[in-house]
């Protein structure tokens, strides 16, 4: 059965996670994890995708990025996983597979949802219980977001830097958003959109995307819809 094609964009903000396969880890150590920043840092830039987040857990990452070419993401992911692997097999001595599957991924509406994702992916390392606070972990977008440290891999998004003009103002307002951290329909939400791979977002920016891709963008729940509900495109 062919792949389903991906919903992705030109300029629309693109939520993205690879795990390990069977959840096996992905990053031994910190040179492993060095490794992974350098390959991003090359291959983001060469294929112009902005990263606005990231953080990269024991098995697995995510990112929050912004193409300036449709498919770019998927050009450049592939370029990454496959330079990852190699690297990463050769330095444990090991050989196979590493990432569980192809890459997952769910577009973003900028209004409102793009902070609430934002939000998601720097609070990984708190919602596992490894630090009490995002800014205690070492691998993640959160410190060039609070503006505590450069980061060459961090291009703050337009909707990021509304917030103030300031940075210090700025890094204020989002480290009381981080504060309030992120609710459980969120989580939910997040994580529905992401493993079905739709649009997150409201009902008109799923419209939108349905026009412009030619494809379902919400979630479907689980199960078989009876026919009568079912949409006209997957009678």
């Amino acid at each position: 059965m062919p792949r389903r094609p991906r919903l992705q964009l030109a300029g629309t903000p693109l939520h993205v996670t690879q795990r390990g396969v069977n959840r096996c880890a992905i990053f031994v150590d910190d040179l492993d994890r060095s490794r992974f920043y350098e390959l991003l840092c090359e291959t983001m830039t060469e294929h112009d995708i902005a990263v606005h987040a990231y953080v990269f857990m024991g098995n697995h990452v995510h990112l929050l990025l912004t193409p300036v070419d449709r498919d770019a993401v998927s050009r450049a992911m592939r370029n990454v996983g496959q330079c990852y692997v190699q690297a990463f097999n050769k330095r444990h001595r090991r050989s196979g597979t590493l990432w569980q599957g192809r890459f997952k991924s769910c577009l973003v509406d900028t209004d409102r949802y793009l902070m609430t994702v934002y939000r998601y992916i720097e609070l990984n390392p708190v919602r596992a219980a490894m630090v009490a606070l995002p800014e205690q972990y070492r691998w993640s977008s959160v410190h060039a977001n609070l503006d505590l440290s450069g980061d060459r891999l961090v291009n703050p998004h337009p909707v990021f830097l509304a917030q103030d003009r300031d940075p210090q103002t700025r890094a204020a307002c989002y480290r009381a958003w981080l504060r309030e951290g992120v609710g459980e329909d969120e989580l939910t939400s997040i994580r529905a959109h992401l493993e079905q791979e739709r649009a997150l977002g409201d009902a008109k920016f799923q419209a939108m995307i349905e026009k412009a891709l030619g494809r379902p963008a919400h979630v479907r729940n689980r199960g078989r819809p009876r026919r009568a509900d079912r949409p006209l495109d997957e009678a």
